[in-house]
């Protein structure tokens, strides 16, 4: 039985000949689309015999190997006794300079087509022609040759022949890899509570083709419980790979650590974290041309090795591996790290890969047969992920900003964007905006005039490199493209919207409910499992994140314990805005009371900076090592920040509710013995909110809910959620607002919240954590015993 390849033409090409330098300097985005029309253009200028765009496929065998090889001609010239094969290449380059070696590429493409076409029509000898059309001049450049097709079908097997080095150790793995799948145990002895019911229904759902919801709390090894069931999948050829999508790099641990532990257990497999660009670049800045990073020049030359060493040596492939492969070749990790890819068997990414119009990875998911599991961790960040991803603004004052340095041979440019200036104060003066503005219908007046000024400002850009605000510049240019990109969704489920602040006027196409665009992403995947801890309510997530009345959901208990956490609530306390100037201090005691009842290390969370600086200012004397989390933090800090719970002394933690450290961070152990959660986490009351929550209203009553409950509820159960992280741990949550005692709220507690104490007072709240914590004490001094 002969091993199948399918494979386009062009991919079989620039996987075997592809050469030289990255270079990512600024060439014009309407490139396609004046290649299109330039290939029009050409073929027009043929007379009845030339047939356009002729699609072409064969399937070839070669040795134990079956190719299946597709593409399409530009066009085919047929004579009674003759045929000519065309490839149309637009340019902007001389074309005095062009010559017929220019480009082996574009002779090679040509000569498989002139191949196919000649096998399929019984010809012993073809033309082949390669066309330039110089875009601006719109002059021509022909080459032509002829071949025997025994030439042609030479030169196939030569391409064939590179090829197949990496088919043979593709296929080699991957009979290797599901032998050892067919032979993989779960890796631990005994599945924790809830684990198994999550493996199965993972499993199930992949089998069928589904989507699955999963409200997975913190213990039941909810990594393993995705990653093992997909990879079983793949064993039995229902899959070909797993992406397993994460919204912060720190989230991407866990995976590799499931991946490792499988590996050491005998699984085959080779998984890879792609990292961003500028965290793994190792030229200082990025800058991706030969002329300024040295792994950028002649990076294709040397890819290949640099593939073909790290994967017949590493199977779990991170940061810091790429890097050390990188240093070793002389390559660009970053793009390394996606061609490493399309060898992987589990590509651990961000979501913005998969999900992102502007930046999902194209080369995976041209075609529509492949079939993906898409792993989505923590999914209850994807909701205002995919809305940022699906939505574009233009910022007046950044055009005007670029407006001046246009003159001379580039005023166009500049009484372009004087024409843009008065679009957007005819739009304020004729819908009367004097501070917000929101519509269900598009600012469609400004796409011409903005698509005109994209083909003005790149001339300059190809040709002002050296200027001194071309990063001003080039970054206009792409928030003009992007805006134009999702002015292509516009529908419905979108309001464009005008913000004037401080004499700034932003327009932007908000994404209000992004479930269409989310439907449409997953049907790049087989199936998609979306899971969290805190995928409450389930209905929200799953309605917003495009799951249908197909697709299952699942509620799962947590497998901690019972007796290990005490959820107590201050509910006589209102921490609402209007409230708070006289609850501050009732607020400041009941932590100072909380934290005093044993000693330990704390995290209180708040729902914003200046409510936390306001109760920091009320305890900074009262002798408490209180650590506080500053705006913008950076990684490093981020790290010295956690390693503080580390060290010997007692630290009080002051957060903000939604913030870096309120989700995604393991304290376990006596690291973390009590969390105070101030406030019900609502978003801040805004304008986007508000659209969001009329949004909503239109179709439901439970607008306000989607604006700001629910996020807020989610904030709140991440934050209680750093306590207990292992079956070991034992701690103390204390939830403060009069709003959870409420019903609204209370039904959106998990199940192992239903058993909570209220606290009258902090006298109460005194004696109920004593009695916990001696409780506990005594417990443990028994077990120990």
């Amino acid at each position: 039985m002969k091993n199948n390849i399918k494979i386009s033409v062009r991919n079989l090409i620039e996987f075997v000949m592809k050469s030289g330098h990255i270079d990512n300097s600024f060439k014009s985005i309407n490139r396609a689309l004046e290649g299109t029309k330039a290939h029009q253009k050409v073929q027009k200028s043929y007379g009845e015999n030339y047939k356009v765009e002729v699609s072409l496929k064969t399937i070839f065998e070669y040795e134990e190997y079956s190719f299946e090889l597709e593409g399409r001609a530009d066009g085919i010239y047929r004579f009674e006794d003759e045929a000519i094969i065309d490839e149309i290449k637009s340019t902007t380059y001389d074309l005095e300079k062009i010559k017929r070696e220019s480009n082996p590429l574009h002779w090679a493409q040509a000569k498989v087509y002139g191949y196919i076409y000649g096998l399929q029509n019984n010809l012993e000898k073809i033309d082949i022609q390669i066309t330039y059309f110089h875009i601006e001049s719109e002059e021509v450049k022909r080459f032509k040759d002829k071949f025997k097709l025994e030439e042609l079908e030479e030169f196939l097997i030569y391409l064939i022949g590179k090829y197949i080095e990496w088919a043979e150790l593709s296929f080699g793995w991957e009979e290797a890899r599901d032998r050892s799948i067919k032979d993989l145990q779960f890796p631990f002895k005994n599945y924790r509570i809830g684990q198994r019911e999550l493996a199965v229904a993972v499993f199930k759902t992949i089998k069928e083709k589904k989507n699955l919801f999963t409200k997975a709390p913190t213990g039941i090894g909810k990594t393993m419980s995705t990653l093992f069931p997909s990879i079983k999948i793949i064993g039995e050829g229902r899959a070909k790979k797993i992406f397993y999508l994460t919204a912060k790099t720190i989230t991407r641990q866990a995976p590799l650590k499931s991946m490792k532990l499988l590996i050491g257990k005998g699984l085959k497999m080779k998984a890879i974290v792609i990292t961003a660009k500028d965290k793994v670049c190792l030229n200082g800045e990025v800058k991706c041309n030969p002329r300024d990073c040295p792994f950028a020049k002649g990076h294709f030359d040397r890819v290949n090795d640099a593939i073909m060493d790290i994967f017949l040596n590493e199977d779990l492939i991170d940061r810091e591996k790429i890097k050390e492969y990188s240093l070793k070749h002389n390559v660009c990790p970053f793009e390394y790290s996606l061609d490493l890819s399309l060898w992987m068997d589990v590509i651990i990414c961000d979501y913005n890969y998969v999900f992102d119009p502007q930046v999902h990875l194209k080369r995976f998911f041209e075609e529509l047969s492949y079939n993906y599991v898409f792993l989505v961790d923590e999914a209850h960040n994807l909701v205002d992920r995919s809305r940022e991803m699906f939505s574009a603004s233009l910022d007046k004052e950044k055009l005007i900003e670029i407006k001046d340095k246009f003159k001379g041979r580039y005023i166009s440019i500049n009484k372009k964007i004087g024409k843009i200036d008065i679009l957007f104060e005819t739009i304020v003066n004729t819908n009367n905006i004097v501070d917000n503005f929101k519509s269900k219908e598009d600012f469609t007046e400004l796409y011409f005039p903005l698509k005109s000024l994209l083909t003005s400002l790149e001339p300059w850009l190809i040709e002002e490199k050296d200027d001194s605000e071309y990063e001003k510049v080039i970054e206009v240019y792409f928030d003009i493209v992007k805006y134009l990109k999702i002015s292509e969704f516009f529908d419905e489920n979108y309001r464009s919207k005008k913000e004037i602040n401080e004499e700034k006027i932003i327009i932007k196409l908000f994404c209000v409910n992004p479930s269409n665009l989310l439907k449409e992403s997953i049907k790049r995947g087989v199936s998609t499992i979306f899971f969290s801890a805190t995928l409450t309510p389930i209905d929200y997530y799953k309605n917003i994140l495009g799951g249908g009345k197909k697709d299952y959901h699942m509620r799962l208990l947590s497998p901690f314990p019972k007796q290990n956490m005490s959820l107590l609530i201050r509910g006589n306390i209102s921490t609402r805005y209007r409230d708070r100037e006289n609850t501050y201090v009732n607020v400041a005691n009941t932590i100072k009371t909380f934290i005093k009842a044993k000693k330990g290390n704390y995290f209180i969370f708040f729902p914003s900076y200046a409510y936390m600086k306001k109760i920091y200012s009320l305890m900074e004397y009262d002798g408490i090592n209180i650590l506080i989390q500053e705006e913008g933090m950076k990684e490093k800090e981020r790290e010295q920040f956690l390693d503080k719970f580390n060290k010997k002394d007692d630290v009080v933690a002051f957060g903000v509710l939604g913030g870096m450290f309120s989700e995604g961070i393991d304290l376990v152990g006596d690291k973390l013995i009590g969390a105070v959660v101030v406030g019900v986490g609502l978003p801040g009351i805004n304008f986007e909110r508000d659209i969001i929550k009329e949004y909503y209203n239109e179709s439901s009553h439970i607008g306000f809910d989607y604006a700001y409950t629910f996020p807020g509820i989610n904030k709140v159960l991440q934050a209680a959620g750093r306590v207990i992280r292992t079956e070991e741990d034992k701690g103390v949550i204390l939830l403060i607002d009069d709003r959870f005692v409420r019903s609204k709220y209370k039904k959106l507690f998990p199940k192992e919240w239903k058993t909570n104490k209220k606290i009258k007072s902090n006298i109460d709240l005194k004696e109920k954590l004593k009695e916990f914590w001696e409780k506990k004490d005594k417990f443990y001094e028994y077990i120990d015993k």
